[in-house]
């Protein structure tokens, strides 16, 4: 089944992540579970679903954070401590989307990573090996492109609070 394309408010959100995260170049992009997710460092920091942004932050702080306003647990249960959805009345001044992404970031080198898990199925065992052994035989260099440097963008989002 394809999956479903994205409203036009949760790529802007997007794409103001990205922003903000451009100038960092340990940044991953994945969806896990139907949410858009920034992994930092190899660590699940920011996600975004819909309208609303996933930050994560550090679980000591879980009892205050969760009493703010805009903001809910990931999981009521307490069984994800420390990740918040922060809905969009939440992060609407440039103050607002700053402190949580700088909360999140700074939490991040904190966090604790989650090991992948692998595969050790026999195909992918094999298909390994042939990868291994055609590189060893490859004698051309892979010439990568230069990343640009990211210029501080204002983004959209924020104009209203200039």
């Amino acid at each position: 089944m394809p999956a479903r394309p994205l409203s036009d408010e949760t790529l802007h959100l997007i794409d103001a992540v990205r922003t903000a995260l451009a100038h960092r170049s340990d940044v991953e992009e994945r969806t896990m579970f139907g949410c858009y997710c920034f992994f930092v460092d190899g660590k699940l920091c920011i996600g975004i679903k819909g309208e609303e942004l996933l930050v994560r932050l550090p679980p000591d702080r879980h009892g205050e954070l969760q009493e703010m306003q805009n903001t809910r647990e990931l999981s009521p249960g307490g069984g994800m401590k420390g990740y918040f959805w922060v809905e969009p009345n939440g992060y609407t001044t440039r103050a607002q989307w700053s402190f949580w992404l700088d909360e999140a970031l700074a939490y991040n080198p904190l966090a604790k990573a989650s090991p992948r898990k692998k595969k050790t199925t026999k195909t992918t065992t094999v298909a390994a090996k042939k990868a291994a052994a055609s590189t060893r035989t490859h004698t051309s260099t892979v010439i990568q492109p230069k990343k640009k440097a990211a210029a501080k963008k204002k983004h959209s989002i924020f104009e209203a609070d200039d």
